[in-house]
């Protein structure tokens, strides 16, 4: 069956063609810069992985609850017009909606293969060229694994229209360090806390797995964007950096607002004003989003975009209080978690074969 079948929202479009202008760098020196960007070079290469070995596919997902989250998950759980739903009704709106969070991710990370892609050809320096190549390898991947996922759902959704507008943005964008900005530290700075909430609360193995293998790279993929932004952003003016600014705010808000999930209430014909009204109310969406910038937060802090325009924007979204998260830890723990997952398989493997001699 073709992925585009899957769609719940009808005439979905086969393809999205975004054209761009932008210079493509070749550089004739050759010579590494920065050693910090090689080291994650090498790291990328050596925590190269396969998806169909370190992946149980034959793992299946529940028919009611795929990844078997808690039912606060569903952010319109406690609203009173999804209590007075049968059980088999609230089972298929649970499905859909994570239906509709897989689906993003998978569109977001061809998004990101795009941009990593981008950035190779983008990018002045020879390093940066190096780690993005291997990033371009962990895109693939990833938009290989959520693809499967997704497929056992039997449903998907398009992509988003806040997400369709920051990628069309980012992707058009003739500078290189836009493309490091949208999409390393927005995009997918969001991407990882979304991901680790189904890593530490899903019961369903398989989801739980993915989404800790996918964390392990993208941790390296954000430092990435902190070390090449870290060093160049001192050297803009104070025109450039208020622009930066401007696009850095607007995407945020941008990204917090996907999680309205319009067309998802829409597609399944539930009363969409009396969704949002209940998640703006109820303040669990406000919570989930607060928590979705626990890394965005501190990167950009780290790479100096932190002028009043930023901390403003952040205040009124109310996760200034992240700034002094450790990315550091964060990503040592991202990069251990995966391996108790390979640990927890492995252990599971060997009980099986005993148990087959």
């Amino acid at each position: 069956m073709p992925f585009r079948d899957l769609y719940a929202i009808p005439d979905a479009p086969e393809r999205w063609q975004v054209p761009q202008d932008f210079t493509t760098v070749f550089n004739w020196d050759f010579a590494p810069e920065r050693s910090r960007l090689l080291n994650l070079y090498e790291r990328g290469k050596a925590m190269q992985w396969d998806a169909n070995q370190r992946i149980d596919w034959s793992l299946e997902l529940d028919p009611e609850d795929p990844q078997q989250l808690p039912p606060e998950a569903l952010p319109i759980n406690d609203a009173p017009f999804f209590q007075r739903m049968s059980r088999a009704e609230q089972s298929e709106i649970r499905r859909h909606h994570q239906a509709f969070n897989v689906s993003q991710f998978l569109q977001g990370e061809q998004g990101a293969l795009l941009c990593a892609a981008k950035i190779v050809q983008q990018v002045p320096d020879f390093d940066s060229k190096f780690y993005a190549a291997t990033q371009v390898m962990d895109e693939a991947r990833h938009v290989e694994v959520y693809k499967k996922l997704i497929g056992k759902f039997g449903i998907a959704y398009p992509m988003t229209a806040p997400l369709r507008e920051l990628l069309d943005q980012v992707l058009r964008d003739s500078r290189w360090d836009m493309t490091y900005l949208g999409m390393q530290v927005v995009i997918e700075g969001l991407a990882l806390a979304a991901f680790a909430r189904i890593r530490d609360q899903a019961q369903n193995p398989l989801a739980a797995a993915v989404n800790a293998y996918v964390m392990e790279d993208e941790a390296r993929h954000v430092a990435f964007g902190r070390l090449a932004l870290r060093d160049y952003y001192p050297h803009l003016t104070e025109a450039e950096r208020a622009e930066r600014e401007e696009f850095l705010v607007e995407a945020c808000y941008l990204m917090r607002d996907r999680f309205d999930a319009i067309e998802l209430w829409s597609a399944l014909s539930l009363p969409v004003k009396e969704c949002l009204a209940f998640l703006h109310e109820s303040g669990s969406l406000a919570a989930f989003r607060q928590r979705l910038f626990t890394r965005i937060v501190p990167t950009v802090k780290d790479i100096g975009l932190w002028g009043e325009m930023v901390r403003k924007g952040f205040g009124t979204m109310g996760v200034l209080d992240f700034a002094a998260t450790d990315l550091d830890a964060l990503a040592r723990d991202d990069e251990a978690v995966a391996r108790r997952f390979d640990e927890r398989r492995a252990y599971v493997d060997h009980i099986v074969r005993a148990a087959q001699v």
